[in-house]
C-alpha cells in the first residue's frame, strides 16, 4: 500500500507544478495581449484625433485615384480599338 500512495504523490507533485507554471504563463500571457490591445487602440485613437489638412488627400486616396485614372485610360483605349 506504501508503494501506490509514493507513486501517486511523485506522479502529483510535478503535475500540480506544471499546471501552476501554466497557469502562470497564460496569465502573463494574458496580461500581455490585454495590453498590446490597448497600445492599438490608444494609436488608433491618436490617429482619429489628429487634424489634416482637407484640400490634400491622403496617399491612399492619391494612389486610387491614379488607378481608377489608368483603368479608366486603358478601357478608353480598349473602346478606340487600341492595343496598349
Amino acid at each position: 500500500m506504501a508503494a501506490i500512495t509514493s507513486d501517486l504523490a511523485t506522479n502529483l507533485v510535478p503535475a500540480a507544478v506544471a499546471l501552476v507554471a501554466l497557469t502562470i504563463m497564460s496569465l502573463v500571457a494574458l496580461r500581455g495581449w490585454r495590453d498590446w490591445i490597448q497600445l492599438k487602440r490608444d494609436e488608433l485613437a491618436a490617429g482619429h484625433g489628429a487634424q489634416h489638412d482637407a484640400a490634400v488627400p491622403h496617399a491612399g486616396s492619391r494612389i486610387e485615384i491614379a488607378d481608377l485614372k489608368e483603368r479608366l485610360r486603358k478601357l478608353e483605349a480598349i473602346a478606340a480599338g487600341v492595343d496598349l
